[in-house]
Protein backbone atom coordinates (compact mmCIF):
# COMPACT_ATOMS: atom_id res chain seq x y z
CA UNK A 1 0.00 0.00 0.00
CA UNK A 2 1.00 3.48 -0.85
CA UNK A 3 1.72 6.26 1.50
CA UNK A 4 -0.93 8.40 -0.23
CA UNK A 5 -3.54 6.30 0.37
CA UNK A 6 -3.11 5.74 4.35
CA UNK A 7 -5.73 7.12 5.77
CA UNK A 8 -4.59 9.00 8.91
CA UNK A 9 -6.52 8.93 12.46
CA UNK A 10 -7.18 12.86 13.46
CA UNK A 11 -8.80 13.62 16.48
CA UNK A 12 -11.99 15.72 16.97
CA UNK A 13 -15.27 16.64 15.83
CA UNK A 14 -15.49 15.26 12.00
CA UNK A 15 -16.29 17.86 9.20
CA UNK A 16 -18.75 17.69 6.56
CA UNK A 17 -17.63 16.86 3.47
CA UNK A 18 -16.99 19.69 1.40
CA UNK A 19 -19.03 19.30 -1.60
CA UNK A 20 -22.25 18.76 0.93
CA UNK A 21 -24.71 21.55 0.67
CA UNK A 22 -25.05 23.24 4.02
CA UNK A 23 -28.91 24.85 4.92
CA UNK A 24 -29.36 27.97 4.56
CA UNK A 25 -30.37 29.89 7.67
CA UNK A 26 -32.70 33.15 8.59
CA UNK A 27 -30.23 36.46 7.60
CA UNK A 28 -30.22 39.32 9.30
CA UNK A 29 -30.66 42.44 7.61
CA UNK A 30 -26.52 42.33 7.53
CA UNK A 31 -26.76 39.63 5.39
CA UNK A 32 -24.79 37.21 8.40
CA UNK A 33 -25.91 34.06 8.84
CA UNK A 34 -26.99 32.01 12.26
CA UNK A 35 -29.13 32.95 15.03
CA UNK A 36 -29.45 35.91 14.32
CA UNK A 37 -31.82 37.84 16.68
CA UNK A 38 -35.42 38.46 15.90
CA UNK A 39 -35.65 42.03 14.23
CA UNK A 40 -37.83 44.76 16.95
CA UNK A 41 -41.27 46.31 16.09
CA UNK A 42 -38.73 48.60 14.51
CA UNK A 43 -38.00 46.38 12.52
CA UNK A 44 -40.71 44.29 10.70
CA UNK A 45 -40.69 44.23 7.52
CA UNK A 46 -43.60 45.97 5.28
CA UNK A 47 -45.05 46.27 1.87
CA UNK A 48 -42.93 49.35 1.78
CA UNK A 49 -39.42 47.52 2.78
CA UNK A 50 -36.85 48.79 5.73
CA UNK A 51 -37.71 52.37 4.92
CA UNK A 52 -41.08 51.84 6.40
CA UNK A 53 -42.39 54.30 9.00
CA UNK A 54 -42.38 53.15 12.72
CA UNK A 55 -46.14 52.88 13.56
CA UNK A 56 -47.88 55.47 16.18
CA UNK A 57 -47.34 54.34 19.63
CA UNK A 58 -50.62 52.66 21.88
CA UNK A 59 -51.29 54.06 25.13
CA UNK A 60 -51.22 50.92 27.45
CA UNK A 61 -54.31 50.78 28.76
CA UNK A 62 -56.10 51.07 24.91
CA UNK A 63 -58.05 48.47 23.72
CA UNK A 64 -56.68 47.93 19.77
CA UNK A 65 -58.89 46.95 17.23
CA UNK A 66 -57.57 43.47 15.40
CA UNK A 67 -56.37 44.28 11.78
CA UNK A 68 -55.54 42.88 9.22
CA UNK A 69 -57.14 39.83 7.57
CA UNK A 70 -58.06 37.91 10.50
CA UNK A 71 -60.30 41.08 12.09
CA UNK A 72 -63.76 40.65 11.46
CA UNK A 73 -65.20 43.08 9.03
CA UNK A 74 -67.68 45.67 10.87
CA UNK A 75 -71.68 44.78 10.44
CA UNK A 76 -73.44 47.49 8.97
CA UNK A 77 -76.78 49.14 10.42
CA UNK A 78 -79.61 49.58 8.37
CA UNK A 79 -81.17 52.51 7.67
CA UNK A 80 -84.34 51.18 9.15
CA UNK A 81 -82.84 49.86 12.33
CA UNK A 82 -81.59 53.33 13.21
CA UNK A 83 -85.23 54.78 12.46
CA UNK A 84 -86.67 51.76 14.67
CA UNK A 85 -84.33 52.90 17.52
CA UNK A 86 -85.09 56.69 17.34
CA UNK A 87 -88.56 56.17 17.31
CA UNK A 88 -88.49 53.75 20.42
CA UNK A 89 -86.50 56.67 21.99
CA UNK A 90 -89.08 59.18 21.11
CA UNK A 91 -92.14 56.78 22.20
CA UNK A 92 -90.33 56.47 25.77
CA UNK A 93 -89.67 60.50 25.97
CA UNK A 94 -93.33 60.74 25.40
CA UNK A 95 -93.85 58.60 27.71
CA UNK A 96 -92.52 59.98 30.59
CA UNK A 97 -93.65 63.53 29.32
CA UNK A 98 -97.01 62.99 28.79
CA UNK A 99 -98.28 62.75 32.46
CA UNK A 100 -96.20 65.60 33.67
CA UNK A 101 -97.89 67.86 30.98
CA UNK A 102 -101.49 66.03 31.89
CA UNK A 103 -100.77 66.48 35.62
CA UNK A 104 -99.62 70.62 34.52
CA UNK A 105 -102.52 70.66 32.84
CA UNK A 106 -105.34 69.15 35.36
CA UNK A 107 -103.33 71.58 38.05
CA UNK A 108 -103.58 74.67 35.97
CA UNK A 109 -107.54 73.79 35.12
CA UNK A 110 -108.13 73.15 38.30
CA UNK A 111 -106.50 76.60 40.08
CA UNK A 112 -108.08 78.46 37.04
CA UNK A 113 -111.53 77.14 38.37
CA UNK A 114 -111.22 77.94 41.91
CA UNK A 115 -110.51 81.24 40.89
CA UNK A 116 -113.36 81.49 38.76
CA UNK A 117 -115.82 80.15 40.49
CA UNK A 118 -119.29 82.21 41.61
CA UNK A 119 -119.43 82.51 45.12
CA UNK A 120 -122.31 84.24 47.64
CA UNK A 121 -122.79 84.70 51.38
CA UNK A 122 -125.29 81.54 51.62
CA UNK A 123 -124.43 80.18 54.29
CA UNK A 124 -124.59 82.83 57.39
CA UNK A 125 -124.62 82.60 61.19
CA UNK A 126 -128.07 83.45 63.03
CA UNK A 127 -129.50 82.87 66.49
CA UNK A 128 -129.96 79.21 67.22
CA UNK A 129 -128.37 77.88 64.60
CA UNK A 130 -127.52 73.96 65.09
CA UNK A 131 -124.10 73.15 65.86
CA UNK A 132 -120.99 71.24 64.12
CA UNK A 133 -121.82 67.63 64.14
CA UNK A 134 -120.16 64.45 62.77
CA UNK A 135 -119.26 64.41 59.00
CA UNK A 136 -120.25 66.82 55.95
CA UNK A 137 -123.40 68.08 54.86
CA UNK A 138 -124.37 69.28 51.18
CA UNK A 139 -127.04 71.34 50.07
CA UNK A 140 -127.10 71.03 46.35
CA UNK A 141 -130.27 73.15 44.68
CA UNK A 142 -131.06 73.25 41.12
CA UNK A 143 -132.94 76.09 39.82
CA UNK A 144 -135.33 76.76 38.09
CA UNK A 145 -134.85 80.24 36.87
CA UNK A 146 -135.37 80.90 33.06
CA UNK A 147 -133.90 84.45 33.22
CA UNK A 148 -130.36 83.40 31.44
CA UNK A 149 -131.93 81.64 28.79
CA UNK A 150 -133.33 82.88 25.46
CA UNK A 151 -136.40 82.51 23.77
CA UNK A 152 -134.49 79.66 21.22
CA UNK A 153 -133.49 78.01 24.85
CA UNK A 154 -136.80 77.70 26.30
CA UNK A 155 -138.40 76.79 23.44
CA UNK A 156 -135.41 74.19 23.12
CA UNK A 157 -135.29 73.11 26.85
CA UNK A 158 -139.30 73.40 26.75
CA UNK A 159 -139.01 75.21 29.73
CA UNK A 160 -142.32 77.75 28.94
CA UNK A 161 -141.95 81.32 29.49
CA UNK A 162 -140.31 83.40 32.05
CA UNK A 163 -142.25 82.42 35.73
CA UNK A 164 -140.97 85.74 37.70
CA UNK A 165 -139.08 85.08 40.67
CA UNK A 166 -137.19 81.67 40.89
CA UNK A 167 -138.04 78.38 42.90
CA UNK A 168 -136.12 75.41 43.19
CA UNK A 169 -136.99 72.22 41.34
CA UNK A 170 -134.71 69.99 43.17
CA UNK A 171 -133.48 69.90 46.74
CA UNK A 172 -130.77 67.16 47.59
CA UNK A 173 -129.17 66.92 50.61
CA UNK A 174 -125.59 65.01 51.11
CA UNK A 175 -124.59 63.62 54.32
CA UNK A 176 -120.80 62.50 54.03
CA UNK A 177 -119.33 60.53 57.09
CA UNK A 178 -116.43 61.49 58.49
CA UNK A 179 -112.68 59.47 58.28
CA UNK A 180 -112.97 56.22 59.51
CA UNK A 181 -116.98 55.92 59.53
CA UNK A 182 -117.99 52.57 58.00
CA UNK A 183 -121.29 54.12 57.14
CA UNK A 184 -122.09 54.66 53.40
CA UNK A 185 -122.84 58.51 51.54
CA UNK A 186 -126.59 59.57 52.20
CA UNK A 187 -128.45 61.33 49.71
CA UNK A 188 -132.05 62.82 51.04
CA UNK A 189 -134.51 63.86 48.38
CA UNK A 190 -136.34 66.79 50.07
CA UNK A 191 -140.00 67.83 48.05
CA UNK A 192 -140.22 71.23 47.19
CA UNK A 193 -143.70 71.30 48.39
CA UNK A 194 -142.59 70.41 51.74
CA UNK A 195 -144.71 72.42 53.99
CA UNK A 196 -142.42 73.77 56.86
CA UNK A 197 -141.55 76.42 58.79
CA UNK A 198 -139.55 79.24 56.54
CA UNK A 199 -138.20 82.28 59.12
CA UNK A 200 -139.51 85.34 59.47
CA UNK A 201 -142.81 84.11 56.82
CA UNK A 202 -144.71 81.07 58.55
CA UNK A 203 -145.59 77.99 57.00
CA UNK A 204 -145.15 77.55 53.64
CA UNK A 205 -143.64 75.60 50.75
CA UNK A 206 -140.03 75.14 50.90
CA UNK A 207 -139.14 76.42 47.47
CA UNK A 208 -140.89 79.33 48.43
CA UNK A 209 -137.99 80.20 50.56
CA UNK A 210 -136.14 80.47 47.82
CA UNK A 211 -138.10 82.71 46.06
CA UNK A 212 -138.43 84.67 49.04
CA UNK A 213 -135.55 85.28 50.49
CA UNK A 214 -132.76 83.32 47.79
CA UNK A 215 -130.58 80.69 48.66
CA UNK A 216 -129.15 82.06 52.01
CA UNK A 217 -133.18 81.57 53.37
CA UNK A 218 -133.56 78.33 52.16
CA UNK A 219 -130.50 77.04 53.45
CA UNK A 220 -131.56 78.62 57.02
CA UNK A 221 -135.70 77.05 56.21
CA UNK A 222 -133.51 73.97 55.94
CA UNK A 223 -131.45 74.09 58.95
CA UNK A 224 -134.25 74.44 60.92
CA UNK A 225 -136.16 71.76 59.64
CA UNK A 226 -134.02 68.98 59.75
CA UNK A 227 -131.72 70.02 62.78
CA UNK A 228 -128.27 69.63 60.53
CA UNK A 229 -125.53 72.47 59.90
CA UNK A 230 -125.02 72.31 56.42
CA UNK A 231 -121.36 73.02 55.46
CA UNK A 232 -121.41 73.68 51.81
CA UNK A 233 -123.76 74.84 49.05
CA UNK A 234 -124.12 74.23 45.43
CA UNK A 235 -126.50 75.48 42.87
CA UNK A 236 -126.90 74.94 39.04
CA UNK A 237 -129.81 76.80 36.59
CA UNK A 238 -131.40 75.21 33.72
CA UNK A 239 -129.01 76.55 30.97
CA UNK A 240 -125.94 75.45 33.35
CA UNK A 241 -126.87 72.01 34.41
CA UNK A 242 -127.72 71.44 30.05
CA UNK A 243 -124.18 73.21 29.47
CA UNK A 244 -122.26 70.87 31.67
CA UNK A 245 -123.79 67.65 30.70
CA UNK A 246 -122.70 68.71 26.81
CA UNK A 247 -119.27 69.75 28.13
CA UNK A 248 -118.86 65.84 29.31
CA UNK A 249 -119.82 64.14 25.97
CA UNK A 250 -123.14 63.65 27.36
CA UNK A 251 -124.46 61.26 30.08
CA UNK A 252 -125.12 57.20 29.91
CA UNK A 253 -128.43 56.50 31.57
CA UNK A 254 -130.04 53.21 32.00
CA UNK A 255 -133.93 53.36 31.81
CA UNK A 256 -136.47 50.57 32.91
CA UNK A 257 -138.93 51.55 31.10
CA UNK A 258 -139.76 54.41 28.58
CA UNK A 259 -140.12 57.82 29.32
CA UNK A 260 -142.52 60.37 27.53
CA UNK A 261 -143.31 63.72 28.53
CA UNK A 262 -144.28 66.28 25.80
CA UNK A 263 -144.39 69.28 28.74
CA UNK A 264 -140.24 68.49 29.15
CA UNK A 265 -140.00 67.46 25.50
CA UNK A 266 -138.70 64.20 25.81
CA UNK A 267 -139.67 61.01 24.35
CA UNK A 268 -136.82 58.43 25.56
CA UNK A 269 -137.00 54.31 24.65
CA UNK A 270 -136.62 51.83 27.54
CA UNK A 271 -132.70 50.74 27.75
CA UNK A 272 -128.92 52.24 28.10
CA UNK A 273 -128.82 55.66 26.32
CA UNK A 274 -126.29 58.63 26.17
CA UNK A 275 -128.03 61.75 27.19
CA UNK A 276 -127.22 65.46 25.65
CA UNK A 277 -128.18 68.41 27.58
CA UNK A 278 -131.55 68.77 26.36
CA UNK A 279 -132.87 65.69 26.79
CA UNK A 280 -131.20 65.30 30.12
CA UNK A 281 -132.53 68.68 31.77
CA UNK A 282 -136.32 67.00 30.24
CA UNK A 283 -135.54 63.99 32.05
CA UNK A 284 -134.77 65.23 35.75
CA UNK A 285 -137.79 68.12 35.48
CA UNK A 286 -140.66 65.21 33.94
CA UNK A 287 -143.69 64.55 36.20
CA UNK A 288 -145.46 62.70 33.66
CA UNK A 289 -145.44 59.39 36.28
CA UNK A 290 -147.76 57.96 38.58
CA UNK A 291 -145.69 59.62 41.39
CA UNK A 292 -145.10 62.91 39.90
CA UNK A 293 -142.67 64.57 42.01
CA UNK A 294 -142.26 61.50 43.89
CA UNK A 295 -140.97 59.37 41.12
CA UNK A 296 -139.27 62.71 39.82
CA UNK A 297 -136.69 62.80 43.18
CA UNK A 298 -136.10 59.45 42.09
CA UNK A 299 -134.81 59.99 38.75
CA UNK A 300 -132.61 63.06 39.70
CA UNK A 301 -130.85 60.90 42.19
CA UNK A 302 -130.66 58.46 39.89
CA UNK A 303 -129.43 61.05 37.01
CA UNK A 304 -127.09 62.91 39.74
CA UNK A 305 -125.27 59.56 40.67
CA UNK A 306 -124.74 58.92 36.75
CA UNK A 307 -123.21 62.77 35.77
CA UNK A 308 -120.79 62.16 39.15
CA UNK A 309 -119.54 58.82 37.49
CA UNK A 310 -119.08 60.14 34.15
CA UNK A 311 -117.63 63.32 35.44
CA UNK A 312 -114.51 61.18 37.53
CA UNK A 313 -114.79 58.90 34.64
CA UNK A 314 -111.09 58.63 32.71
CA UNK A 315 -112.48 59.10 29.57
CA UNK A 316 -113.28 62.57 30.27
CA UNK A 317 -109.77 63.77 32.47
CA UNK A 318 -108.05 61.93 29.74
CA UNK A 319 -109.16 64.31 27.08
CA UNK A 320 -107.25 67.10 27.09
CA UNK A 321 -110.35 69.03 25.21
CA UNK A 322 -112.26 68.13 28.73
CA UNK A 323 -109.69 69.72 30.29
CA UNK A 324 -110.87 72.94 28.89
CA UNK A 325 -114.89 72.44 28.20
CA UNK A 326 -116.05 70.84 31.67
CA UNK A 327 -114.05 73.19 33.94
CA UNK A 328 -116.18 76.01 31.56
CA UNK A 329 -118.78 75.06 31.89
CA UNK A 330 -118.54 74.22 35.35
CA UNK A 331 -118.09 77.79 36.11
CA UNK A 332 -120.62 79.27 33.85
CA UNK A 333 -123.61 76.43 35.46
CA UNK A 334 -122.72 76.64 39.63
CA UNK A 335 -123.08 78.79 42.28
CA UNK A 336 -121.12 77.60 45.66
CA UNK A 337 -120.88 79.40 49.25
CA UNK A 338 -118.51 81.74 49.85
CA UNK A 339 -115.95 79.82 51.59
CA UNK A 340 -115.98 76.56 49.07
CA UNK A 341 -113.23 75.93 46.65
CA UNK A 342 -112.45 72.91 43.78
CA UNK A 343 -111.88 70.14 46.51
CA UNK A 344 -114.65 70.40 48.40
CA UNK A 345 -116.46 69.71 44.58
CA UNK A 346 -113.52 66.79 44.45
CA UNK A 347 -114.29 65.23 47.68
CA UNK A 348 -118.14 65.61 47.00
CA UNK A 349 -117.55 63.98 43.61
CA UNK A 350 -115.56 61.42 45.03
CA UNK A 351 -117.62 60.86 47.60
CA UNK A 352 -120.94 60.10 45.60
CA UNK A 353 -118.64 57.71 43.31
CA UNK A 354 -119.87 54.91 45.25
CA UNK A 355 -123.20 53.45 45.91
CA UNK A 356 -124.67 56.14 48.45
CA UNK A 357 -127.83 55.48 50.12
CA UNK A 358 -130.58 57.57 48.75
CA UNK A 359 -133.92 58.33 49.83
CA UNK A 360 -136.83 60.84 50.30
CA UNK A 361 -137.61 62.55 53.83
CA UNK A 362 -139.98 60.25 55.48
CA UNK A 363 -143.55 61.24 54.49
CA UNK A 364 -146.75 61.27 56.53
CA UNK A 365 -149.46 62.40 54.10
CA UNK A 366 -150.01 64.75 50.83
CA UNK A 367 -152.74 67.44 51.54
CA UNK A 368 -154.14 70.80 51.05
CA UNK A 369 -153.53 73.81 53.00
CA UNK A 370 -153.48 77.62 52.70
CA UNK A 371 -150.33 77.15 50.22
CA UNK A 372 -151.80 73.99 47.99
CA UNK A 373 -151.08 71.05 47.46
CA UNK A 374 -147.99 70.34 50.36
CA UNK A 375 -146.20 67.42 51.55
CA UNK A 376 -146.64 66.56 54.92
CA UNK A 377 -143.30 64.95 56.87
CA UNK A 378 -143.57 61.87 58.89
CA UNK A 379 -142.35 63.95 61.70
CA UNK A 380 -141.09 61.25 64.32
CA UNK A 381 -138.91 59.11 61.20
CA UNK A 382 -137.71 62.38 59.91
CA UNK A 383 -135.83 63.41 63.26
CA UNK A 384 -134.85 59.81 63.78
CA UNK A 385 -133.57 59.82 60.17
CA UNK A 386 -131.62 63.15 60.80
CA UNK A 387 -130.38 62.54 64.27
CA UNK A 388 -128.35 59.16 62.76
CA UNK A 389 -126.64 61.57 59.76
CA UNK A 390 -125.67 63.77 62.64
CA UNK A 391 -123.96 61.13 64.51
CA UNK A 392 -122.73 59.15 61.23
CA UNK A 393 -125.08 56.11 62.27
CA UNK A 394 -126.80 53.84 59.27
CA UNK A 395 -129.99 54.95 58.22
CA UNK A 396 -132.34 53.96 60.34
CA UNK A 397 -134.81 51.12 59.12
CA UNK A 398 -138.23 53.65 59.79
CA UNK A 399 -136.65 55.56 57.52
CA UNK A 400 -136.45 53.25 54.95
CA UNK A 401 -139.28 51.20 55.56
CA UNK A 402 -141.92 52.77 52.78
CA UNK A 403 -139.34 55.43 51.65
CA UNK A 404 -139.86 56.93 48.13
Amino acid sequence: MEPSQVIRRETGPPQPPADRTVPLRRQSRTGSVGNAARPGPSEQRGPSGPSAPPPRPVAPNARRRPSGPSAPPRRPVAPKARRKRRWGRVLALSLLIAPLLAGVGILGGAAWFDTSLHREPVLTDYADRPGTAHGTNWLLVGSDSRQDLTAEQQKDFATGGDVGSSRTDTILLVHVPGLGSSTRVTMVSIPRDSYVPIPGHGRDKINAAFAMGGAPLLTQTVERATGLRLDHYAEIGFSGFAGLVNALGGVTLCLAEPTSDPLAGIDLPAGCQKLDGRHALGYVRSRDTPRADLDRMVNQRQFMAALLRRAASPAVWLDPWRWYSVPHAAVDALTVNQGDHVWDLARLGWALHGSPTALTVPIAEFTNSDAGAVVVWNHDATRELFDALASDAPVPAAALDGHY
